[in-house]
């Protein structure tokens, strides 16, 4: 039996339809990333001609080129679904709910990390922000904001930035929250998201419109100077994810972390956990 253009595929062949939208998908990778042809093709294992019949259409990809292409452009496992997908073929990688029980393990080694960092703060968050998980010492961030900025889903970029958030108590806003937002631009640049573009609008919106000072960093990194009653805090973020993750939830996740930045913020801190009471918020995944 043979294969008709246009009307899907037959097992692991695709149609004339699916290989002019993967080649237009491929050219439209390759210019983002701003890749030739050339150094896809060697970077993917294969050849500059092979990969010019594929992205006009004349010759047929196997499903693990098609994968090695995809990882050779850096897309994200959601990205290289996307393409396989463009490509006529299956999904290669799940994405599972963190309630399933197959992520029992991965719930617990980061409710592990989370309980590890205190008397930090850090937080366990999804691809657009919104917070998953949280350790006790998160009060501090969350402290004095707007009840609606705390409902369900909390959102820690919209909650750092919202005048009614964190923002009133940032001594450094206009420096600090341009980082935060021109991160968040990277990655939508890197992986393209309408929803991450209509945060960046939103976000953007809340800094100061002054032009931040030139030298508002410590040397090697732009703190975070948050007023607490307790005094002034100086923290660094840091950023962790799954680099191995063959899950599309897995891997869109990330963990935001808060560090002192010179001792006052660290006494402070673990006098903040010393003298609280014990939380009865359940922060757990």
């Amino acid at each position: 039996m043979g294969n008709h253009p246009g009307t899907g595929y037959e097992g692991d062949v695709p149609t004339i339809t699916h290989r002019n939208s993967l080649g237009s998908e491929l050219r439209r990778w390759r210019d983002a990333r701003r890749m030739s042809q050339q150094e896809l093709a060697v970077r993917a294992g294969t050849t500059q001609r092979h990969l010019s019949f594929v992205e006009t259409g004349r010759s047929v990809p196997g499903r693990p080129l098609v994968l090695r292409l995809a990882e050779s452009l850096g897309l994200s496992l959601r990205e290289r679904n996307a393409l396989l997908t463009v490509a006529g073929y299956a999904p290669a990688f799940t994405e599972t709910s963190l309630d399933d029980l197959v992520l029992r393990p991965v719930r617990q080694a980061l409710q592990q990390v989370l309980t590890g960092h205190m008397p930090y703060p850090a937080v366990v968050a999804g691809p657009h922000g919104e917070i998953i998980a949280a350790n006790e010492a998160i009060e501090v961030l969350t402290e004095g904001a707007a009840p609606e900025l705390l409902a369900s889903p909390v959102n820690i970029w919209r909650l750092a930035l919202h005048p009614r958030g964190m923002a009133a108590r940032v001594e450094n806003l206009a420096t600090w929250g341009r980082h935060v937002v021109e991160g968040i631009r990277a990655q939508s640049v890197r992986h393209p998201d309408p929803h991450l573009d209509e945060l960046i609008t939103e976000l953007s919106g809340y800094l100061p419109v002054a032009p931040p000072p030139d030298r508002d960093y410590i040397g090697f990194a732009v703190p975070l100077r948050l007023h607490t009653p307790d005094g002034t805090l100086q923290l660094l973020t840091t950023l962790t994810s799954f680099a191995t993750a063959i899950d599309v939830t897995l891997a869109e996740l990330h963990l935001e972390a808060w560090l002192p930045a010179d001792q006052t913020a660290t006494d402070l801190l673990r006098h903040r956990a010393a003298a609280s009471a014990v939380s009865g918020d359940d922060h757990r995944l």
